[in-house]
């Protein structure tokens, strides 16, 4: 790995109870350990003097904290890779991108180090690197599940989720993080709407040959303001970025890849915040229109496979990768990542999206969806 740091967590622990292991992404606090977000300009960052919410949440339950895992840094990034913290070897693809910024989170499920993991996910980050690294991942329903304790403190779009390695646990864990979480029960007359997107032949072909062997009705859906919401939760996160760690740039310790990213996002303007929440109001008006003829719409979690590590390693980067995943970020509504393969066993996301509120009800879904894969 040309000497490059590879590994899941950046400071390993345990605590808690005798139930589930629970790894935590490095932008949640757990008392008693410094929160860095995988930058070394916050390497001299304090203690945090009390647990996130949904961390005590997990400790309440008993479960076992086994440590807290790297990510992008400063959770701005797709690629996951992290030249100081720490980068991820994604455990089932290791020639592939562990996807981020939650790389850590994933890669601690799909390599068996925690039976399940807690991630943030602002434009794609928990569902980008679960499907990378063929695990299920949660984005709740916007402001379902507490993000104190969370970093950045303030964000419109950024949603604190699970990680998992099968759809139960994943149920599991959204009971534990989420006191209001009722697992759904008794669900019928399931209607898919099939999203037509702009992805990889391959991947819609997977995708599509998936959905078919589950039988399950289904109609076509259109979303015209895909692409648009897209670019609006990309001026978002910008803005928002820039607001939290844009002074970060001064110290000159932030890596590359990210100081580009925020010298950009200052430029972020007044008017791009404004035409970006109108889009929001629009595209989140299309998403509930469209959902109320179906259960949840459907579509690839990934426009394209993911990329190389050794391209990452190179300093290519992949923003569009979260293309399809972003734009619900933007609109608030909960969406799931359910992991499947092509034939010659690479990596497909399939994504479900539902009504706002109705997290319950899309993890039940996504429980009896994942019964077929072993048919497809």
């Amino acid at each position: 790995m040309s000497g490059r740091r590879m590994t899941v967590f950046f400071q390993r622990f345990s605590q808690g109870g005798d139930s589930w292991s629970v790894a935590v992404k490095d932008t949640i606090d757990v008392a008693g350990w410094p929160t860095k977000a995988g930058c070394r300009a916050l390497d001299d960052a304090k203690p945090a003097e009390q647990n996130a919410k949904v961390v005590q949440a997990a400790l309440d339950a008993g479960c076992r904290l086994v440590g807290k895992t790297n990510t992008h840094e400063l959770a701005y990034g797709m690629t996951g890779l992290n030249e100081w913290a720490g980068t991820p070897v994604n455990h089932r693809y290791p020639d592939l991108i562990p996807g981020g910024s939650s790389s850590g989170s994933a890669v601690a499920v799909a390599s068996a180090l925690a039976d399940f993991s807690i991630g943030t996910d602002t434009g794609g980050s928990i569902r980008v690197p679960a499907a990378c690294c063929g695990v299920y991942g949660l984005k709740p329903t916007y402001g379902r599940i507490s993000r104190r304790g969370a970093m950045p403190a303030e964000s419109s779009l950024d949603c604190v989720g699970p990680f998992a390695d099968s759809s139960e646990m994943l149920i599991s864990a959204m009971k534990v993080l989420d006191p209001q979480f009722s697992p759904f029960s008794g669900l019928s007359e399931i209607r898919l709407g099939m999203v037509a997107v702009e992805a990889d032949p391959l991947i819609t072909a997977t995708v599509t040959r998936f959905i078919q062997s589950t039988e399950l009705t289904t109609e076509e859906i259109e979303l015209t303001g895909m692409h648009d919401a897209f670019v609006a939760g990309m001026s978002l996160i910008n803005a928002e970025t820039f607001a939290a760690c844009g002074h970060l740039l001064a110290t000159g310790k932030v890596g590359d890849d990210v100081a580009q990213r925020l010298a950009k996002a200052k430029d972020t303007s007044a008017a791009d915040i404004a035409q970006a929440e109108a889009i929001r109001a629009r595209f989140t008006r299309e998403v509930d229109q469209a959902l109320e003829t179906v259960t949840a719409l459907v579509m690839p979690t990934l426009p394209s496979f993911p990329m190389s590590l050794s391209d990452a390693q190179a300093g290519k980067t992949d923003l569009q990768i979260s293309a399809l995943v972003r734009p619900f970020n933007l609109s608030g509504h909960p969406a799931l990542t359910i992991p499947l393969e092509t034939e010659d066993q690479r990596p497909v996301g399939l994504q479900l999206v539902g009504r706002k509120g109705d997290d319950e009800l899309l993890c039940e879904l996504a429980r009896i969806m994942s019964a077929f894969i072993s048919q497809s």
